[in-house]
């Protein structure tokens, strides 16, 4: 099986409009992901805040890989990439290492030579050495004679990734309908047909036909879906936010909390309410940000149905126990500042990574931010080597964070090197 580059979509959007992407390019196929489709600019040695280029970034050739080994002479520090919350790293790595655990995990592998074996293997390491380390440079010493570094190619050949981010918001609901409540949010129709090994959308069953699901226009008009209500929201809005989240955590009136995920999509590709606005001359390009267009709804509200609906993409939820919420795609929950969010179709799943870009602190300061991570999620409209999405957390201060994230970067991923592959299975003691 080859895995290489296949294209690049591409949107400009300003630096400080990040939170925008919201709108601008998701296509949610996982429980968290808030997705960005935005064009890399040129690429530098060093993170560097995305700005305005004049020319556009040469992109990779169709069919080069998308991953590459480092070589010798650009391996990064690890001991840098450490940080100080080494039981976030821990519970990242125990969670990618259930999923390895699961019989449906070989089904992805291999990718570019690294086999199921290795990839699963390589984790199992790295975890010991984050549990055993004694000083940074002991772990350093370790992790450099264990793996061997692989690189994204990036946008441009060269390695240049673009970072954005995600996280999981919060809303008032209610199990029941009321006036404060009437906006719903549903679960997967029985009538959604499903790939068994994919998941992907085929459509809907009528008899013994599938045919193409109905879009979110006559979804919503024709009321077929009566009777599926998970939840019902305050406003619209909020119930396409989470439509765009794909997850949320809901205050219901109860006083209990409420978990939502994705379950499922009609099958439709997803198109930015944001950009109709634009091309109608609603909002000039320059104006382009979540409150703008929050705004505009709010001083036109017969105009919310005419641009939501031109977006064809319907998202389907299901509840979520709150151990395992929010769910990346892998089925394992996400981890605060230790989950990203590539394209699986190019990354192999579930391994580490090493992060190296820059983000906002809790006083929007842009700091350097290289940081091992785990690759357990995925972005509908992740979909090239030169993008990846951080996963932020819960809550407002996440949402601050993730909207704030828009840097250039590298991403590297550890495997063991192919002389210690044995040594850690014996160690190991399990089933590869």
């Amino acid at each position: 099986m080859v895995y290489a580059v296949r294209r690049r979509v591409v949107y400009r959007m300003k630096r400080g409009a990040a939170a925008l992407a919201l709108l601008l390019g998701m296509a949610c196929t996982s429980s968290t992901t808030v997705v960005r489709t935005v064009e890399p600019e040129e690429p530098t040695r060093e993170p560097t805040e995305a700005r305005p280029t004049e020319g556009k970034p040469a992109e990779p050739s169709p069919g080069s890989p998308a991953l590459i080994s480092a070589g010798e002479l650009s391996i990064p520090d690890a001991s840098v990439a450490l940080g100080s919350d080494r039981a976030g790293l821990l519970k990242a790595l125990d969670r990618s290492l259930g999923w390895f655990e699961r019989p449906s995990s070989r089904d992805r592998f291999p990718m570019y030579g690294i086999s199921h074996s290795r990839a699963w293997a390589s984790v199992y390491a790295f975890r010991q050495l984050v549990r055993d380390y004694e000083s940074p440079g002991e772990f350093k010493r370790r992790v450099e004679a264990e793996f061997d570094f692989y690189t994204s190619i990036g946008s441009d050949g060269r390695g240049t990734v673009l970072y954005t981010g995600y996280y999981s918001p919060t809303f008032e609901g209610s199990r029941v309908r009321t006036t404060s409540f009437p906006h719903p949010l549903y679960r997967l129709p029985e009538d959604l047909v499903k790939d068994p090994a994919t998941g992907e959308t085929l459509g809907q069953r009528v008899g013994e036909s599938i045919t193409p699901y109905p879009e979110r226009a006559e979804i919503e008009r024709s009321g077929m879906l009566a009777g599926t209500e998970l939840v019902w929201l305050r406003s619209q809005w909020d119930a396409y936010l989470v439509h765009v989240q794909g997850s949320a955590a809901l205050s219901l009136t109860d006083g209990t909390t409420l978990h939502i995920g994705y379950a499922g999509n009609n099958g439709h590709p997803y198109v930015s309410p944001a950009r109709e606005l634009v091309a109608d001359g609603k909002i000039s390009e320059a104006e382009l940000s979540l409150d703008e267009v929050k705004a505009y709804f709010e001083s036109h509200p017969d105009d919310v149905d005419t641009y939501l609906r031109r977006n064809p993409r319907f998202i389907f939820f299901r509840e979520e126990k709150s151990s395992n919420w929010p769910l990346g795609s892998l089925g394992v929950p996400v981890t605060p500042l230790r989950t990203i969010a590539t394209d699986k179709e190019l990354f192999p799943p579930g391994g580490v990574t090493l992060v190296m870009t820059r983000a906002t602190d809790a006083s929007g300061r842009s700091r350097p931010f290289q940081q091992f991570m785990l690759d357990q999620d995925r972005g509908g409209a992740i979909l090239s080597p030169g993008r990846v999405d951080i996963y932020f957390g819960i809550g407002a201060q996440a949402e601050r964070r993730a909207g704030d994230e828009y840097f250039e970067g590298r991403l590297y991923y550890l495997f063991l090197k192919p002389q210690r592959l044995g040594v850690w299975e014996q160690r190991a003691g399990l089933d590869f």
